[in-house]
């Protein structure tokens, strides 16, 4: 055999594709590194080696991992504490905090906060009602301020805009950050800018050089103008916080929030029929595959769920479901808070198609599919019998809360 190394340029074309699905294991294994603050991550995916069997063993011994001495028990690695004593200003963030947690667009907007206070100023972020968070220190809140109240509760967005009044004469902030969103943020803000005679920065995807750069043309051009006050950001504005910690210190107001009479009355949630809602703004959508074998009971789960539907393309070509639900880069590009996908392997398209989502759920049979490798969560068995107990789980805690009502 000939000692001459032969290049392979469809593995080196893949490896410069960051969407095919082998692109990830065409990289080199990178076991740790350091962060921009000095701190050495780990990998702990990298830990370990494969044995004859196929099966990957951890070898405790390092022996495998070049030691020659036994491993000392893991130490949890602590992120270097930052710590603000006197902030000579203020960053204010209103996150949306959808389902009383933050959100992904809610961390880009607190890494581009911290862009903007740089080591003097101090994140203070503005939460209304009670929440279910309890990672502000990592997410970058240097501050957190509370407004709880019943008044807050719910579509309120004229009392929103007097809480916000009063923490700006408190608090005198440089700059206003809130998401330019479809769950509030992005009515809270242009109303918050009439009030406080602001002209606001929207779609802002990237602050730099003392500019905002933001999306306009039906979003096909850039607009640039100065930094203003009160920024509108997009998703994926900045890098979110993941190399320091922060103390979340709680403050309060010291005056108490004017209020005024409300011109808009909440009358709670409408019953939307889950299938006339676009594909495009459904937060919560179901989608089916070629690994679906039994339909009615897709579409039975996905009644039980008060879910979206939608399907793969290959779903959709075999005329299982129509063509507006097929989702994809041949399709619809969704952007479902959560987006479960059932008997679907990934295709690239596929995957294209729900690259902003912000949770994925994987029913498959196939543990090592390209679907799996991109779920948050993954399930791994037979599909029809999955689904049928997700329908008596659901049927169950239904019944339950029914029980507890009465």
């Amino acid at each position: 055999m000939s000692d001459i190394i032969r290049r392979d340029p469809r593995a080196e074309w893949i490896a410069r594709n960051r969407l095919h699905p082998l692109h990830a294991a065409m990289q080199p294994t990178q076991h740790s590194w350091m962060g921009p603050n000095g701190v050495i991550r780990k990998n702990p995916h990298g830990i370990g080696f494969i044995g004859p069997n196929g099966i990957k063993r951890i070898d405790r011994s390092g022996a495998q991992q070049g030691g020659t001495t036994k491993r000392s028990a893991a130490v949890e690695v602590q992120l270097p504490l930052h710590q603000v004593p006197a902030p000579a200003f203020y960053i204010c963030v209103v996150p949306d905090m959808v389902g009383g947690r933050l959100s992904s667009h809610d961390r880009d907007l607190l890494g581009l906060a911290h862009q903007l206070a740089g080591k003097d100023g101090a994140v203070l972020a503005v939460v209304f009602g009670e929440h279910k968070e309890s990672a502000f220190a990592t997410a970058g809140v240097d501050r957190l301020l509370v407004l709880e109240g019943d008044e807050f509760s719910g579509y309120a967005p004229e009392q929103r805009v007097q809480g916000l009044r009063a923490v700006d004469n408190q608090f005198n902030p440089r700059h206003w950050l809130l998401p330019d969103s479809r769950s509030g943020g992005g009515e809270l803000g242009r109303r918050f800018a009439a009030a406080l005679g602001e002209r606001p920065a929207t779609r802002i995807w990237q602050v730099k050089d003392q500019e905002c750069i933001g999306r306009a043309g039906a979003g096909l051009q850039d607009l640039a103008r100065p930094v203003a006050r009160l920024i509108l950001a997009a998703v994926e504005c900045a890098e979110p916080v993941s190399e320091t910690r922060h103390e979340a210190l709680p403050v309060e107001l010291s005056t108490t929030i004017a209020r005024s009479l409300s011109r808009i009355e909440d009358l709670g949630a409408v019953a939307v029929d889950p299938a006339a809602i676009p594909m495009a703004e459904a937060e919560f959508i179901f989608s089916g595959g070629n690994g679906v074998k039994d339909w009615d009971l897709f579409h039975q789960t996905a009644a039980a769920l008060g879910a979206t539907e939608g399907a793969s393309r290959v779903a959709v070509d075999d005329g299982f479901m129509a063509r507006d639900r097929q989702v994809g880069a041949s399709g619809t590009w969704v952007t479902a808070r959560v987006y479960v996908a059932v008997g679907i392997s990934g295709a690239i398209q596929h995957l294209q198609g729900i690259g902003a989502c912000d949770k994925v759920v994987a029913i498959n049979l196939d543990p090592g599919c390209d679907m799996i490798k991109r779920a948050d969560l993954s399930v791994i068995g037979e599909s029809a019998e999955i689904l049928r107990a997700l329908i008596a789980a659901v049927e169950a805690y239904r019944n339950d809360a029914k029980r507890d009502a009465a």
